[in-house]
């Protein structure tokens, strides 16, 4: 054999060949990676897109976060306001039963000094009495003599 005809009939073949390879193994190892570009150009924009919507969630996450400070902030405010209120009604409350404790006791000791006056009295006739007997040398008679000691309780 001829290397002219080897190198023409190689030639041939490699052309049948390419022609096999492009007719029909080139095509779908294109739409192969054609498929696999886009699959990774559409997962970044996904990731990107992600990437945005995470970083509007956090702005939002943040101003809900400064809206619950703010909301807390003026509950503490109220809680303490409400407090103080509290607490200074208790200490009006308090103050006014201590008025009425005070004055009820001043009204139970003016009930015992009038109670006292009039034991006292009561004991002041009786020693009258005595000594009036004592005195007299007889004995007075309480029943007949009630006007007397009446008046005399009275005027002490």
């Amino acid at each position: 054999m001829n290397i002219n005809s080897t190198l023409f009939l190689q030639a041939v073949v490699f052309a049948i060949l390419v022609w096999f390879t492009m007719k029909f193994v080139w095509p779908p190892i294109c739409k192969a990676l054609d498929e696999r570009a886009q699959k990774i150009a559409d997962g970044l924009a996904a990731a990107d897109k992600a990437k945005s919507e995470l970083a509007s969630a956090n702005k939002r996450v943040e101003a809900e976060l400064a809206t619950s400070r703010n909301e807390t902030a003026v509950r503490l405010a109220d809680a303490e306001r409400r407090a103080q209120g509290i607490i200074e009604e208790a200490k009006a409350r308090a103050v006014e039963e201590g008025n009425k404790i005070i004055a009820s006791a001043k009204a139970e000791a003016e009930q015992q000094t009038v109670k006292a006056r009039e034991a006292l009295r009561e004991q002041v006739a009786v020693l009258a009495v005595k000594g009036a007997e004592q005195i007299l040398h007889k004995e007075v008679n309480a029943g007949v003599h009630a006007d007397l000691l009446n008046r005399l309780k009275t005027e002490l």
